[in-house]
């Protein structure tokens, strides 16, 4: 699991400080923020290039317009683009207010995500 450990302390810092009731989970190579039980935030690190990087759930209607902002690109984690998703390098969170300003988007999209399917096993 390759993850920059400050971004996640700087991460749960703003979720504790606004009251945001969270938990993470290690998964996708990184380490993700579930908000409502649902993926929210997630850091990992490119394995082509080895840079550390954040993951934004901001939704479809954010999509288009969070592409356009510096330092933020497609999420193709599984090789085609994740609608609803980016990759944001980290010299794009490296300010506070830049961060902020993902886990804001992020935060405001969560009510609306939806949660993925259980995958606990049922009993016949």
């Amino acid at each position: 699991m390759a993850y920059d450990t400050y971004q996640a302390e700087r991460i749960e810092r703003y979720f504790t400080q606004k009251g945001v009731d969270f938990f993470t989970k290690k998964m996708m190579g990184g380490l993700i923020f579930m908000v409502d039980e649902k993926m929210c935030i997630g850091l990992d690190q490119d394995k082509k290039t080895k840079t550390d990087r954040l993951m934004a759930r901001v939704g479809s209607d954010f999509y288009e317009q969070a592409l356009k902002e510096e330092h933020a690109r497609k999420m193709d984690f599984t090789g085609g683009p994740m609608k609803g998703f980016v990759f944001v390098n980290a010299e794009g969170i490296d300010l506070d207010e830049d961060l902020e300003f993902w886990l804001e988007k992020a935060l405001d999209f969560n009510p609306m995500a939806k949660k993925s399917p259980s995958k606990k096993k049922q009993i016949k």
